[in-house]
């Protein structure tokens, strides 16, 4: 008898503070009452102030971890976010387009909250031929989605995201969650872009302070809920909730970044 807990199979680097990657996932999921199967695409030496090096784990390994677990496993849910090469992101677009069934969400990781970069051109190039097509949702922050789709001799500050949605949809992104954390505004405004053309603003207070794992927290969140069988929208609207309030109750063990607290509450389970 396939036990009926829900399942989602993140593919992401590790992060030893606990902060982002494989870690947020393993740690999110699990306060949302899913169970979390974790490929482990890089192996990364960070604390809360910065990332110091990143080494990417072979594709062959890569391939075999999901591979078996997938023979193994009932998925609901597919979660990316750093994939550490392009032979990841290659091996990473052939087994997902292999399982056309089980929606795949993408945060496309570009670079550290310090600015540690986690993908080159090459690597953005890959994601956008090959993954993006396929992606049920993208999670970009502002200056992500600005990075994915600029083109020549344009500037990232001219681009707005509308712009960028509409860009996204164009390479293949069925729907897409652009956050505004980056964005010179008085409140936060995450804007959903819905596949039938809709779009939803939504508007949080902006709290002090730099956190470590926002986004890896968000998009392990919306792939929780979507997974427990809640719509995308519903699945958005409380994911939103449950980071702002993990920012909320954020701590700093460290000398860098604040950290969420994603076990602040028994209520979210």
């Amino acid at each position: 008898m396939i036990d009926k807990i829900p399942k989602v199979l993140t593919f992401s680097a590790t992060d030893p503070t606990f902060g982002a990657g494989m870690q947020a996932d393993i740690i999110t999921l699990s306060s949302l009452g899913c169970h979390p199967l974790t490929i482990v695409t890089g192996v990364s030496v960070q604390d809360t102030i910065g990332v110091e090096s990143l080494t990417a784990i072979s594709e062959k390994l890569v391939n075999s971890q999901a591979r078996t677990i997938l023979k193994d496993m009932e998925v609901s849910v597919f979660k990316c976010g750093v994939l550490g090469s392009v032979e990841n992101i290659k091996t990473v677009a052939k087994i997902t387009s292999d399982y056309p069934e089980i929606p795949l969400i993408i945060d496309p990781v570009l670079a550290s909250g310090r600015g540690d970069n986690f993908a080159n051109a090459e690597m953005i190039s890959a994601m956008k031929e090959l993954l993006l097509p396929n992606t049920y949702l993208s999670t970009p922050n502002s200056n992500e989605a600005k990075k994915l789709v600029i083109q020549a001799e344009e500037n990232l500050e001219d681009l707005s995201i509308d712009l960028c949605a509409e860009r996204l949809k164009i390479i293949g992104c069925k729907n897409t969650l652009i956050t505004g954390t980056h964005e010179n505004t008085s409140k936060v405004v995450n804007t959903f872009y819905e596949s039938s053309g809709e779009i939803y603003p939504f508007y949080w207070d902006r709290l002090k302070g730099n956190y470590h794992g926002s986004g890896c927290t968000l998009t392990s969140a919306i792939s929780g809920y979507l997974a427990q069988g809640l719509s995308l929208k519903i699945s958005i609207e409380k994911a939103q909730y449950f980071t702002w309030q993990a920012l909320k109750n954020a701590f700093k063990p460290g000398r860098g970044q604040y950290i969420p607290n994603r076990v602040f509450s028994s209520k979210m389970i």
